[in-house]
């Protein structure tokens, strides 16, 4: 008798394998948690924008499609590419730099590198984000690239990369060239992916520093710096053409914003409209950070092991202020899941609802890897469990 209940059970564990996962409906990523209106702010500034950097949802815009001249706002595409330079090892911040005669001859914003001088790559780097150095621009681009031309044909495959409509770099520093534009959401846009590299705060956020071992003194353009609360970063433009230019960044309470103004008729017009538009989205939205969910096991069929562990991500979505207490969770997780599984694999989902209305989706995934049993380790184990247990 015991050889038929093992036989059959054999045979009805063997058919489990062509059990599937149970794949719940796919995640929704773009956050629509939040209702966006856009006040009148009075931004005296031809173009303007409002972004929250980890969504990249426009939280105010005006004219923000116009190309327009950027000014030194430009080196934020810049500083992307020697970001990513750094990032896959082809530049390093203990390189030395040596200045041409072309880095050395840059007119506007600079430090007076003379030709031939060397500087660390840090030091460069510090006197482009914080004083806007042309020279040190050209200097550091000359050093990733070799020269200017091949850069700036980088820059241009590098916005297009980026989904920048609006954009035509002419050079890599700002200057006033014919045909150099970009729209304020391009800014946004490439601000946004610059932040992604975290060490540039290291120079954003510098309010005054000494390069030439002291000798020379630096003090940030970015007046925020200072004097903005949470503000850390990110880059000046000015022309006699572009007027006054700005792409500012600032955090609170775990929310990144990104506002940009361009062509306001003055310095202090371009940091108050600025400052208009970061108090307007921390006063407006809020981020709400996804609690860590405990799952139990899912059962596995056809596995080596009897259950799988499940979690997700630590996420997080915006929110309109003081809609927190109107958030709410419908977690949908597989009764079981076939092998084999890797680990990763999604295995449910859970939906944050406003107001009745789903606004964040992530996926619940598979904790670990479980490998598919094979016949003899199912023979294996009924036959150790039938004859071998008394």
């Amino acid at each position: 008798m015991k050889k038929f209940y093992f036989i059959v059970s054999v045979l009805i564990i063997f058919s489990c394998f062509n059990v599937f996962v149970v794949n719940a409906d796919e995640s929704e990523n773009q956050n629509q948690g939040i209702t966006v209106i856009y006040p009148e702010l009075g931004i005296k500034a031809e173009s303007a924008i409002l972004i929250e950097a980890d969504t990249g949802i426009v939280l105010y815009e005006q004219n923000a499609d116009e190309a327009l001249p950027p000014a030194s706002v430009t080196k934020i595409m810049s500083l992307l590419l020697i970001m990513e330079g750094l990032d896959d090892g082809r530049i390093s911040l203990d390189d030395k730099v040596s200045v041409s005669e072309y880095a050395g001859s840059m007119g506007g914003s600079q430090i007076f590198l003379e030709p031939g001088e060397e500087m660390p790559l840090n030091d460069m780097l510090k006197a482009i984000v914080v004083s806007s150095a042309n020279d040190a621009t050209v200097a550091v681009v000359e050093h990733l690239m070799g020269s200017i031309d091949a850069f700036v044909v980088k820059m241009n495959e590098r916005a297009k990369e980026l989904g920048m409509e609006n954009t035509v770099f002419k050079n890599t520093t700002g200057l006033d060239e014919d045909g150099h534009v970009i729209s304020a959401r391009d800014i946004s846009i490439m601000s946004r992916e610059l932040i992604k590299h975290k060490k540039i705060f290291d120079y954003t956020t510098i309010w005054m520093d000494t390069v030439r071992n002291g000798e020379f003194g630096l003090s940030n353009t970015n007046k925020l710096i200072r004097f903005y609360s949470g503000a850390n970063g990110l880059k000046t433009g000015s022309t006699s053409i572009a007027k006054y230019c700005l792409s500012a960044s600032a955090e609170r309470n775990d929310m990144q914003l990104i506002a940009v103004i361009m062509a306001a008729p003055t310095s202090d017009e371009r940091f108050a409209g600025a400052k208009k538009l970061l108090d307007y989205g921390f006063a407006t939205y809020s981020v709400y950070k996804i609690p860590q969910e405990i799952f139990e096991p899912v059962k596995v069929t056809g596995g080596v092991n009897m259950t799988v562990n499940a979690t997700h991500e630590t996420e997080s979505f915006l929110i309109n202020k003081g809609k927190e207490k109107n958030i709410e969770k419908q977690i949908q997780l597989s009764e079981s899941v076939a092998a084999p599984i890797e680990k990763g694999d999604k295995i449910g989902i859970i939906n944050y609802m406003i107001d009745g209305k789903t606004v964040k989706s992530i996926n619940i995934t598979a904790a670990e890897s479980i490998k598919r049993i094979s016949f003899w380790g199912i023979f294996g184990k009924m036959a150790k469990k039938y004859f071998l247990i008394g």
